[in-house]
């Protein structure tokens, strides 16, 4: 008994040490080290964390700072409410202040997490439940390239911006689209981003049109930073594809505005998508825009020629400094308010007019033609008959109708015309799919441009050629008669041809018989001098705006811009349908080319069917032996007709590309 006792005796010190050690180790163990046994859930956190405690921690340099606070009513409301503190903050361990981070752990990483998140729920085929995940995904992506993610200048370890920068991670929460409560977010938004980062940017706001109808008259419908910034995909604004993107964003709001814009030079160089000319801000500031008649606004009439000067200045390469006619020139002039612009309107009205008047006139015509000729071809009519009075010719023989130069000129007028066309509707269509490649092709509008004007240059150099020329034939010529039947000036006759035509056209009477020049090919003569007339002037005062604004008044640049481009799309539009029908198109042309302009002859059976009248005149006067010649030979027609078919192909290409643009203007 005493033995036993003894030993029951012997065991109280153990237990005692053994009791002293397992105090000890839960006296100095870590609590986290127990959150098996006790989870560090969020009402832990709250007890210090709640805005109520007096608990401070040390930073980084050992300075006393307050422990960060969480509302907890807000924190209850947010995306993030659901979710415990230590899951984001996965380095907390215990509840003891200040938390100890180990080189190993991770702070919390808004951009890990979400992916993590939404990789998740691709994995279990929840995607298309969770579509918010997608989108805060999507604006990662955003925001990896955008200049808030670029390293800071001054502190490179760290982005110039982060998440919990704009966004407060423990109240964040963003309202449904159109609801109250997310237009009193909007207001919130020059706040966030001026406060923290943009102080300058957010007082120059503060005085603008945008400002005081945001942060003093609650307007959540006026413009916010994001709508101009966007939210997530901010560039840096000296970037040539951030500056078009903002212009764009102006439109969104500005439509009208944004869409007479685009009308003029300025505009249309950024369609292509280059932007070293004036955008929006550029004329009305960027965050400090005004209304006009405000004295501190860039486009006040006071300070609006300095205005123009920032861009337009000889200390730039290539440019002039602007003078007094930029003052009234109209930015978003158009031809549909006559008290505004008088001068657009009544510009405009006479464009539409004309177009309207040339196509519904020669369309008309030429389908009216195929109809009557196809007819004629179906029924075995025979051509018009010529007396040759027993005279023999050869058949064989080909009349010479135009000489080398007449087919020099028009080849070369062929291929300047074509290229003026694919680089000035580049320019006038520059919201269409097809310019902006058009215009990379040809080295950037800056190089179209170039190429433009040369040609240009070239096609009046090869007119004025042509003119004085024939001038000076004509008037040392003792038998030319003006009026007469070689001549091309319109006489009463054609005015009679195109009577008759109609006429024949309706059945209602026999096919005219044209002379050397029939009324439509006079036409197209005296079309090219109005062209070069009207082309070639307003794109001449376009070319050099400083010495027309010396002399003009600004809307003159308007109205040049409207007459250069509609007077353009004039002649391509008819060169490519009209022109090519009456020499290429018509039943008895087919099939094409008619390579008379190649060549410089043709069949007698062809020249009686076209000129029936100046056949029997030089019949009877015996001259007609004079002109003929032989046949061109094999390889030149074919040659002939590859040219002329390789032409009609690129004119019918960019008849289809301006048509496509027009269509696409409405």
């Amino acid at each position: 008994m005493l033995q036993k006792k003894f030993k029951q005796a012997a065991l109280i010190p153990i237990f005692l040490m053994v009791g002293f050690f397992i105090f000890s180790a839960e006296a100095n163990a870590i609590p986290g080290d127990s959150l098996a046994a006790k989870k560090l859930d969020n009402a832990t956190c709250q007890t210090c964390h709640d805005g109520k405690s007096e608990l401070t921690t040390k930073d980084a340099d050992g300075e006393k700072r307050s422990l960060h606070v969480i509302n907890p009513d807000k924190f209850g409301k947010s995306v993030h409410a659901k979710l415990d503190c230590v899951s984001c903050h996965t380095y907390i361990k215990n509840d003891k202040a200040p938390h100890k981070k180990a080189a190993t752990d991770k702070l919390p990483s808004c951009i890990e997490c979400h992916t993590d998140l939404w990789e998740k729920a691709k994995a279990e085929g929840l995607s298309a439940e969770k579509p918010r995940l997608g989108l805060v995904v999507e604006n990662i992506i955003g925001y990896e390239k955008s200049y808030h993610a670029r390293p800071n200048e001054d502190e490179p370890n760290r982005p110039n911006a982060t998440c919990h920068q704009c966004h407060n991670t423990h109240e964040f929460n963003v309202p449904l689209r159109d609801s109250p409560e997310r237009a009193q977010w909007r207001l919130t938004t020059p706040k966030v981003c001026g406060e923290s980062c943009h102080k300058e940017q957010l007082e120059e706001f503060a005085g603008s049109v945008h400002g005081k109808a945001v942060l003093e008259k609650g307007d959540a419908k006026a413009a916010v930073c994001v709508d101009c910034h966007s939210s997530h995909e901010i560039g840096a604004t000296a970037s040539s594809q951030v500056r078009l993107a903002i212009t764009d964003k102006c439109g969104e709001c500005h439509e009208d505005s944004l869409k007479t814009y685009r009308a003029t030079y300025h505009g249309q160089v950024g369609a292509l998508g280059h932007a070293y000319t004036a955008k929006c801000f550029d004329c009305h500031g960027s965050h400090d825009v005004r209304k006009l008649d405000d004295p501190d606004s860039l486009m006040n009439p006071e300070y609006r020629l300095e205005t123009c000067q920032k861009c337009h200045t000889d200390k730039k390469p290539g440019m002039r400094t602007a003078t007094e006619g930029f003052v009234t020139f109209g930015p978003h002039a158009h031809g549909g308010d006559f008290e505004k612009y008088p001068e657009m309107w009544i510009a405009t009205k006479g464009m539409v007019a004309l177009l309207i008047g040339v196509f519904a006139f020669f369309w008309l015509h030429s389908g009216l033609w195929y109809y009557r000729e196809w007819q004629d071809r179906k029924a075995g009519k025979a051509p018009p008959h010529i007396d040759t009075k027993g005279l023999v010719l050869d058949e064989k023989k080909h009349f010479q109708r135009f000489p080398v130069g007449w087919r020099v000129a028009h080849l070369a007028f062929a291929l300047i015309t074509m290229t003026l066309v694919l680089t000035g509707t580049s320019a006038l269509f520059s919201h269409s799919t097809w310019a902006p490649i058009v215009s990379d092709f040809l080295g950037g509008p800056r190089t179209m441009g170039l190429i433009h004007r040369v040609a240009a240059g070239l096609f009046v150099g090869i007119f004025l050629i042509h003119f004085v020329y024939v001038m000076q034939k004509l008037l040392r010529s003792k038998t030319f008669r003006w009026f007469g039947p070689d001549s091309l000036i319109p006489n009463w006759k054609d005015l009679a041809d195109c009577w008759g035509m109609f006429k024949w056209f309706l059945g209602k009477g026999p096919r005219p018989r044209f002379d050397r020049w029939s009324y439509f090919e006079k036409f197209d003569y005296w079309a090219v001098f109005w062209g070069v007339n009207v082309i070639g002037w307003s794109g001449l005062m376009l070319a050099f705006p400083h010495v027309t604004a010396s002399y003009l008044p600004g809307w003159v640049f308007n109205v040049a811009t409207l007459v250069h481009g509609e007077e353009a799309f004039l002649a391509a539009v008819f060169l490519f349908t009209v022109h090519f029908f009456n020499n290429h198109f018509r039943p008895d042309k087919l099939p094409p080319p008619d390579i008379v302009m190649f060549t410089g002859t043709q069949s007698l059976e062809e020249f009686r069917h076209d000129h029936p009248a100046q056949y029997q005149r030089m019949v009877d006067s015996g001259e007609l032996e004079k002109h003929l010649v032989d046949a061109p030979s094999t390889g030149f027609a074919r040659s002939s007709k590859i040219l002329g078919l390789i032409l009609i192909s690129v004119g019918l290409v960019l008849l289809a590309l301006v048509i496509n643009g027009f269509l696409g203007s409405f």
